[in-house]
């Protein structure tokens, strides 16, 4: 019997694997965008064409397929928060960060989940950990340049985006300046020369 040599490893297996992935991927990105991370990943498998199967030998857990989407968001925010944080006007790196955050929210929903939602990944949960200092000294050095009002903490900063992503979804299909309209009413509010004091939460009285 002539000997032929070994047999070739099978690259169609892993070519297709590659393929089944990017679809998966791609699929999740623009429904991620359109609907959220909460899509079901039923709807992903339908769109990217491959079975549940498929789906789960990639992306054993969910989360590994949001941050896997998500990654490119993830990286831009954060250079965001740097820049933020260290902007030599203190004021505009606050605001600077929060428009160009929430123009990311208005034209990827998932983004608004990663910035306001619990954590859905690993990945999810090291931006976070990442981001919230950078924040917290964006926030820090834009009230001791005192154009921030000094009582503005990094939880209110939560309230601003889930404020504005609501508004973002109320006019949707509206032009594209109604939220930022919104942004500038919160972000005189917030100006350190038009604060008032904030009401304080109220004690329980005995019984």
């Amino acid at each position: 019997m002539c000997y032929l040599g070994p047999m070739p490893v099978s690259p169609p297996a892993r070519s297709d694997a590659r393929r089944n992935r990017a679809r998966l991927v791609a699929a999740a990105r623009e429904l991620f965008a359109e609907k959220g991370v909460d899509v079901p990943v039923e709807e992903i498998t339908q769109r990217a064409g491959v079975g549940m199967g498929t789906l789960y030998r990639h992306f054993p857990r969910k989360d590994a397929l949001v941050d896997a989407v998500l990654e490119d968001s993830f990286a831009e925010l954060l250079a965001l928060a740097e820049q933020a944080a260290r902007a030599e006007d203190a004021w505009n790196g606050f605001t600077g960060f929060l428009e160009r955050a929430l123009e990311l929210r208005a034209q990827n929903r998932g983004v608004r989940d990663l910035v306001a939602s619990p954590e859905h990944g690993a990945r999810h949960a090291e931006l976070r950990r990442q981001i919230r200092p950078l924040l917290r000294r964006m926030i820090e050095r834009a009230q001791e340049e005192g154009s921030l009002r000094p009582d503005f903490t990094i939880e209110d900063l939560s309230s601003v985006f889930w404020s504005v992503a609501r508004v973002i979804e109320m006019t949707e299909g509206a032009p594209r300046t109604s939220w930022r309209r919104f942004l500038g009413f919160l972000l005189d509010g917030l100006r350190a020369s038009a604060a008032t004091p904030l009401p304080r939460a109220r004690r329980k009285q005995a019984a």
